[in-house]
């Protein structure tokens, strides 16, 4: 009887997913947001660039409580988010206003990718998570040495493009939103097989049926951050870079040896221009526009 008990036991081990029960249950216990989810309530309200989200239609709103749940099981995350937005959203703000964005679309970036670099099963990379194709038809370079999705000046500007295309095409933000997701012609085929340009009311695909309301709920939190429980200090809040642009029209056949002589060092050059590859640069058909530390001398 007690062979057959250990023996019981050694199967459990070896074949339930032990690591992810623990991680689950330890996190039930250590995290506050996740005992006290229930005290939670989706607001009656939200919307997306000024358009509402109907949450008077039940399967709306229930739609709309999955993601507001799921992300709130997430604390660590959203205090990330929360962190990362004190150095990234400055840019997006001072590009936006070139281009007549709306500043919800800040929170597309968060839930494209975090607001790291990070590449998707499908090549999308960056901040902006552009695929190769899609980010040269913007303007952006991208080959064995550069790739300019990960300089996120360049990549804001190319996704005020797209998105500002889209808008037009499709006449709302939630549908240029929408389209970001899936590609304009994923979206213009289910509209014209559906034959309905509301979003809330279109069959899609999982990833592209959820996105409106995850970015919804994300814009929710990070707004409304402390009335779910995330205190963070504003001194622990992420800084933009403090730097200053090298312009730079020559081949850098030694990334460090550059750097050291503009004073900073490799670290600090790749940290600061992800979009560089490699340990080199080839003679440029524009000048490099490379950001150092402002106190480099």
């Amino acid at each position: 009887m007690l062979k057959a008990c250990v023996y019981g036991l050694i199967f459990i081990l070896i074949f339930s997913d032990w690591d992810n029960l623990i991680g689950k249950e330890d996190s039930f216990v250590e995290t506050p947001q996740m005992s006290n989810l229930v005290r939670y309530q989706l607001p009656e309200r939200l919307d997306f660039c000024g358009e509402p989200i109907p949450l008077h239609d039940a399967i709306t709103r229930e739609r709309a409580e999955r993601e507001f749940f799921i992300n709130l099981q997430s604390p660590g995350q959203i205090i990330l988010y929360i962190k990362r937005s004190g150095r990234f959203f400055p840019i997006f703000d001072s590009i936006f206003k070139k281009y007549n964005i709306p500043d919800d679309i800040k929170y597309l970036a968060v839930a494209e990718s975090g607001l790291q670099i990070a590449m998707s099963p499908k090549s999308a990379y960056g901040i902006w998570q552009f695929i190769p194709s899609t980010a040269k038809d913007y303007g952006l370079q991208v080959d064995d040495y550069i790739d300019e999705r990960l300089n996120i000046y360049k990549a804001t500007h190319a996704a005020c493009k797209y998105l500002k295309r889209a808008y037009e095409v499709f006449g709302s933000w939630t549908l240029a939103a929408a389209a970001y997701n899936m590609g304009f012609s994923n979206l213009s085929d289910n509209i014209d097989f559906q034959n309905n340009k509301n979003f809330y009311q279109l069959f899609l695909n999982e990833e592209t049926s959820r996105y409106i309301f995850r970015i919804a709920i994300i814009k929710e939190i990070l707004v409304n951050h402390r009335k779910y429980g995330f205190e963070i200090p504003k001194n622990e809040i992420y800084q933009p870079f403090k730097v200053k642009q090298v312009v730079w029209d020559g081949e850098i056949q030694n990334l460090a040896e550059w750097a050291k002589a503009q004073g900073t060092s490799y670290f600090w050059v790749k940290t600061l221009n992800p979009w560089i590859l490699k340990r080199s640069l080839p003679k440029p058909k524009q000048p490099y526009v490379i950001d150092i530390p402002l106190e480099s001398k």
